[in-house]
């Protein structure tokens, strides 16, 4: 595991706030030098601790008003084949492997109710090798600020 000091997080915390930040703007928000904060980006992409920049999407803006979470228990032997058939449900933005009471993790979306019932009971409902299902539709959804703890 890379060593981080308290600055490399503040600045990992800032970024994944805003990915699209400059640095001078990110250097005076965080009160270090600009050549300081860009070294340290430089660094931190070095060592991978940045994999990427990237956008979070309003999905909500885009008409999906609905996300759901649906816990799944699979045949082991079939386990490949029933997640390369859940990524070919539109719907489908990722699938985790899980401890606990489900084999599979999987989080979708959809327009509205009845294109989310439509997606877990002819989509996921109709994949061989899944033995069983539970969807967790999101009411509401709260957002950690800073994700990095600094001392």
């Amino acid at each position: 595991m890379a060593k981080v000091d308290n600055l490399d997080l503040k600045i990992l915390s800032e970024l994944s706030d805003d990915a699209a930040i400059s640095i001078p703007k990110l250097s005076k928000k965080i009160d270090v030098n600009t050549s300081v904060v860009y070294s340290r980006i430089k660094r931190l992409l070095k060592r991978k601790m940045i994999e990427r920049y990237t956008i979070e999407i309003n999905d909500k803006e885009l008409g999906y008003t609905v996300k759901s979470f649906t816990g799944i228990n699979i045949d082991s032997k079939q386990r490949d084949s029933v997640i390369n058939g859940l990524f070919e449900i539109n719907g489908v933005r990722e699938i985790s492997e899980v401890t606990g009471r489900f084999d599979i993790l999987v989080t979708m979306h959809a327009k509205n109710l009845a294109e989310m019932h439509r997606l877990i009971s002819e989509g996921i409902g109709k994949i061989q090798g899944i033995i069983g299902s539970e969807s967790f539709v999101e009411m509401k959804r709260r957002k950690k600020q800073t994700p990095y703890m600094v001392d």
